[in-house]
């Protein structure tokens, strides 16, 4: 069953892979009208640049390939966006950095805006140049901090979709984007032009503090 919801294309993931594992092979294309975008999306993000469409119908190939393998009950979209992650990776190893920072910058532009937009020709030019530090500072990330980063905040996934696209346990996707965050706030006002890039609160949200129950809590 396809609907749509704001907008997007949203499927009944469990109905659309058991008709493709009864042999109805054509149902697969919901799967990829839903998740194209979003795929694209991710592979820009990640560096893949002109290449994204190759890197995503090559993702959604080995998606369908591995199908059999999928664990039922599972969420599609951050499977395949692990996919997708491990098929950008291996492009941008082969591609120069110019074309990694233009994959990323794509995808800054397509994504909702981490910086809001504005009509004002001052203002809008001030949104290049965060946008352009924004970049800067991603590129000094190591890939861990990159792609956690990259999950959470350009591609809007929560932590569980995020854990389960990068293979990481949740509290590690916790850690490393806190690190990953602490360390673009000490990059970013080195690399502003002119006003802060982020709000000087953390761009993480804030959760709130469960009770302690009995001893320390270990990580």
């Amino acid at each position: 069953m396809r609907t749509r919801e704001g907008g997007r294309i949203v499927v009944d993931e469990a109905e659309v892979i058991a008709r493709v594992r009864a042999g109805e092979p054509e149902a697969y294309a919901e799967l990829v009208r839903a998740h194209t975008g979003i795929a694209i999306r991710a592979a820009r993000a990640l560096g893949a640049g002109a290449d994204a469409e190759d890197v995503v119908q090559q993702a959604f190939i080995k998606a369908y390939c591995s199908l059999e393998r999928f664990r039922e009950g599972s969420a599609f979209k951050p499977w395949l966006l692990s996919i997708v992650a491990n098929e950008a990776r291996n492009t941008v190893r082969t591609a120069v950095r110019q074309r990694t920072l233009a994959g990323r910058e794509a995808a800054l532009t397509e994504a909702e805006p981490l910086i809001p937009e504005s009509t004002d020709p001052a203002l809008a030019a001030l949104e290049t140049e965060r946008r352009a530090a924004l970049l800067a500072g991603l590129d000094q990330l190591s890939e861990e901090h990159r792609l956690v980063v990259t999950y959470r905040y350009l591609l809007e996934m929560d932590e569980p979709e995020t854990a389960q696209a990068l293979g990481w346990p949740r509290g590690t996707v916790k850690s490393r984007l806190n690190r990953a965050l602490r360390k673009l706030g000490r990059l970013l006002p080195a690399l502003e032009p002119r006003e802060p890039l982020l709000p000087r609160q953390p761009l993480q949200p804030r959760e709130p503090r469960e009770p302690r129950q009995g001893g320390a809590d270990h990580a």
